[in-house]
């Protein structure tokens, strides 16, 4: 993932070094094993760098995720590789802040007023979800079929 221009500075000198060494460590292969909360994989998730990610088909871009998503802190135990997949559901939660203080900045910026609402109105990042699994449709016999009657006469269906 590309660093966002006001976070260059946040990150060490060194960081495309311990980024490759975090992928290195990891074998090139995402080390999520649920951390991410989408729930798709029991155990390691299977995406290898440049491989075919699987679910989707598309090419796997092995990242380096920061448990604590604090990009200063560079200490290996809060690292991970991970695939662009699981890397972003990791995240998910921290984009919702982001984009909400954006948007205030944003409307701030074009002088709309603000109400001083306390505490509720600071952006709280939601805690991870499980997802579950893509479900799968049932067969055309096991769907459940609807007896809908037919409009009366004089109304619109």
């Amino acid at each position: 993932m590309p660093i966002r221009p006001e976070n260059v500075l946040r990150y060490p000198a060194n960081w495309p070094a311990i980024s490759r060494a975090i992928k290195e460590r990891a074998g090139w292969r995402c080390e999520c094993l649920g951390e991410c909360g989408r729930g798709t994989h029991s155990g390691r998730c299977p995406n290898v760098h440049e491989g075919e990610a699987y679910g989707t088909g598309s090419t796997v871009c092995l990242t380096t995720a920061h448990l604590d998503h604090t990009p200063e802190n560079c200490d290996p135990a809060n690292l991970r590789a991970m695939c662009q997949g699981c890397h972003l559901h990791l995240d998910a939660g921290h984009h919702a802040v982001t984009r909400s203080m954006t948007r205030a900045r944003a409307l701030a910026e074009a002088g709309q007023l603000t109400v001083d609402v306390g505490a509720a109105a600071t952006p709280v990042m939601p805690p991870a979800r499980r997802q579950s699994p893509p479900s799968v449709p049932a067969p055309e016999a096991d769907q459940l079929l609807l007896d809908i009657p037919a409009p009366r006469e004089g109304t619109r269906p």
